[in-house]
């Protein structure tokens, strides 16, 4: 398979580094404990990679992209959106969807990043 360039994605509006913060509170880790709660289920990955890929699709265009019915995907995107992970627009019948937020599409990257970094270090 041919390496394609790197795009750039839009950065996170400034914060502080990491190494510059105060250690996280309970509450922020409970906070990004839900929030990778949401994140971690295999559905919502593929459905905010094939947003990644396209921009902005429609429900029955995402269902058929990770091969689900309408009413299961539909259900998955309510999460992502209730989360503010997701924008939601309607255009008569349809209601199409793309990431509201760059930084879940930076978060996917380096998960898929740090899985094929493991596979290299471990020989596979």
């Amino acid at each position: 398979m041919a390496l394609k360039k790197r795009t750039e994605l839009p950065a996170c509006s400034l914060k502080p580094a990491l190494e510059d913060r105060e250690l996280i509170t309970s509450a922020e880790a409970g906070e990004l404990m839900a929030l990778f709660k949401v994140l971690a289920n295999d559905t919502r990955l593929r459905l905010l990679h094939a947003l990644a890929r396209s921009g902005e699709l429609c429900v029955t265009e995402l269902a058929a992209a990770v091969r689900m019915k309408p009413q299961a995907v539909s259900n998955q995107l309510q999460r992502l959106a209730d989360r503010g992970i997701l924008r939601a627009r309607r255009d008569g019948n349809n209601i199409h969807y793309r990431v509201a937020d760059p930084c879940v599409l930076s978060l996917l990257e380096l998960g898929l990043c740090l899985i094929e970094e493991a596979e290299q270090r471990a020989g596979g």
